[in-house]
């Protein structure tokens, strides 16, 4: 799963250019409430990221209030188990940056962010939104 979702989260026509596209309005949403804007969201998903010890995955996810969180963890951890929908991931093995950027985590997170396919992880987040929705109109 993890895999999938960090291919499928990157486009060469993502990052901030897409995010401010206007068809984009839900995540945008979505993101100021948690993060206040855009460069909030770079700056605390950028530090989980970089300050993640050893390998792992850093998501962006939906919670069952319908709010996104920021989980992080190691090996083959996924945030399915504590109960959020993934929207998104940043594969900080070392084995994801080491070829192009040596040990710089930094540079590969900046590049990581630099590619976000906003258009995949609004369509996510719609799809988990509507999901927490309806679980929460059967309580």
């Amino acid at each position: 799963m993890e895999s999938y979702f960090y291919w499928d989260s990157m486009s060469p026509n993502g990052g901030e250019t897409l995010y401010k596209s206007k068809d984009l309005s839900k995540i945008q949403e979505a993101i100021t409430k948690r993060f206040k804007d855009y460069a909030g969201f770079v700056k605390e998903f950028s530090d989980r990221a970089g300050g993640h010890f050893g390998s792992g995955w850093v998501w962006l996810s939906v919670n069952k209030d319908g709010n996104l969180v920021l989980t992080d963890g190691h090996d083959a951890f996924n945030p399915i188990g504590d109960g959020v929908i993934p929207i998104l991931v940043i594969d900080v093995w070392e084995h994801a940056y080491y070829v192009d950027q040596r040990n710089d985590r930094g540079a590969y997170i900046k590049n990581f962010i630099g590619l976000i396919n906003w258009s995949k992880v609004c369509t996510r987040y719609c799809a988990a939104l509507k999901k927490v929705q309806d679980a929460n109109k059967k309580k």
